[in-house]
């Protein structure tokens, strides 16, 4: 059995191919996530006030609407 100093050990063909087998992956990833990155569509910023402004409206809409059942629904059971 040889024995050897701290120096002279490597981590050989095991630890290359865990290295390169990383590597590879780390590629593939980086290749795929760009290829997702491109199908993505970004809005303009005009279009981005004329979507935000849409939902405050509709939620504003929303607010008054369930305010005034609210209101109906308290007078309802004070009639009661």
């Amino acid at each position: 059995m040889t024995v050897l100093a701290a120096g002279e050990v490597s981590p050989g063909l095991l630890g290359f191919v865990v290295v390169a087998g990383l590597g590879f992956a780390l590629y593939m990833l980086i290749k795929s996530m760009n290829k997702q990155m491109s199908k993505i569509q970004v809005p303009r910023e005009h279009e981005q006030e004329t979507d935000q402004a849409e939902p405050a409206q509709a939620s504003a809409r929303a607010s008054v609407h369930a305010s005034g059942e609210a209101a109906r629904g308290a007078d309802d059971k004070a009639g009661e």
